[in-house]
């Protein structure tokens, strides 16, 4: 799934530690993209309930005919 992104130098990457926050490009309304094989193949929202997190499907993706 991929939630967001987001770009840094190889040196800030080298310098995280355990639990390190990074600042993705997406607010958490915006759609949950959801992959197989890096193929997109439904989208969703995150949902929190608690402490648990989970991503609700609300679109399948239509398959290409030649990703079969």
């Amino acid at each position: 799934m991929v939630l967001g992104t987001s770009t840094m130098p190889i040196h800030q990457v080298l310098r995280l530690g355990r639990g390190a926050i990074i600042e993705l490009d997406s607010g958490e309304d915006d759609d949950v993209h959801i992959l197989a094989n890096n193929f997109p193949v439904a989208r969703g929202t995150v949902v929190v309930n608690g402490n648990r997190i989970a991503v609700e499907v609300r679109e399948m993706l239509p398959r290409s005919p030649d990703t079969r």
